[in-house]
């Protein structure tokens, strides 16, 4: 549903978006991390027609971003930063508004319009102006807005931004709702626990090149290397004479417990716990990590490697 190679954008001398190669199918979804000004909005508004690539090409909903803008834009719902809400409108005015910008039906404008706001909570502030609204019911009318026309693929900024808590579970369990429905979704945030909990591939941008993309385990691996467990016994026993298997290492050894490093859990695993079969375990448990660990990590490389040259 998105597709883009060596997408690139300049504004003048400056190299905004450098090359970026996304693939993201339908009931996906992709999330792109990185700090302000990284390169993630520009992208983002070339996915949706309004910003010409320098060179490159992008693809969305089958659409070519440059020969197809129209269509591209008729196919995709854009939650900005910057929500562009109409203070003195009423939320049902507002919707039934870029209803009709979608050339929705007056029936279908109403249907659509009453579905969203009763699931996000709004009905009962629905005809009361926008200008009244709480941030996180401005957030939410947005999400709304950018739902209005059922697009097949979805592309939000912050989605979670300003919401309390409740309301910003209920907008996380409508996204992975609209994920498998087979919607495509790109989400740009700086909330990585939402993005742990939400994303099926993640793309850490840093001054407009992506330095690394991948499924969260396999970021994980990449950047930290392989994974490290613990094995903890419910009485001292002596380990000393445990052989392990190729593709495990020892990291350290105690009358308690091991501390091993794996490269392929799947397969290495089962071996390790035949051999432990007559030892007192009593937990065997993976050492916690983090999209956090990886997105520092990678950024402080990125830098790093700047200062280097």
């Amino acid at each position: 549903m998105i597709e883009t190679r060596e997408l690139t954008k300049k504004f003048n001398d400056f190299l905004a978006v450098d090359g970026v190669n996304l693939s993201v199918g339908a009931g996906k979804i992709l999330a792109i991390l990185g700090q302000n000004g990284a390169g993630k909005t520009t992208t983002v508004r070339m996915l949706t027609a309004l910003l010409t690539p320098t060179c490159g090409w992008a693809r969305v909903a089958g659409y070519d971003v440059v020969k197809n803008g129209h269509d591209v834009r008729s196919s995709v719902g854009v939650l900005t930063e910057q929500h562009g809400l109409y203070m003195r409108m009423t939320a049902v005015e507002y919707l039934d508004f870029f209803g009709q910008v979608y050339n929705l039906s007056p029936e279908a404008r109403k249907s659509r319009s009453d579905n969203l706001l009763e699931y996000f909570g709004l009905a009962e502030a629905a005809k009361r102006r926008i200008g009244e609204y709480s941030k996180g019911m401005r957030q939410k009318l947005a999400l709304a807005r950018a739902m209005m026309h059922n697009p097949g693929v979805l592309l939000l900024d912050e989605p979670t931004s300003a919401m309390d808590p409740e309301s910003a579970r209920l907008v996380r369990d409508e996204i992975a709702r609209l994920k498998s429905s087979q919607r495509t979704i790109v989400i740009c945030s700086h909330n990585l626990t939402e993005v742990e909990e939400l994303a099926d591939q993640i793309a850490i941008i840093y001054r407009g090149k992506i330095l690394i993309q991948g499924a969260l385990d396999e970021l994980k691996t990449a950047a930290l290397g392989a994974p490290e467990y613990e094995i903890k016994f419910s009485r001292e026993w002596d380990s000393s004479g445990l052989s392990l298997p190729e593709g495990a290492r020892l990291l350290s050894r105690t009358a308690s417990g091991l501390k091993i490093r794996v490269e392929n859990p799947a397969e290495v695993n089962p071996q390790i716990l035949k051999l432990l079969a007559a030892a007192p375990v009593m937990a065997f448990q993976e050492e916690p990590r983090t999209l956090e660990q990886v997105y520092l990590k990678v950024m402080a490389e990125a830098k790093g490697g700047e200062n280097v040259h």
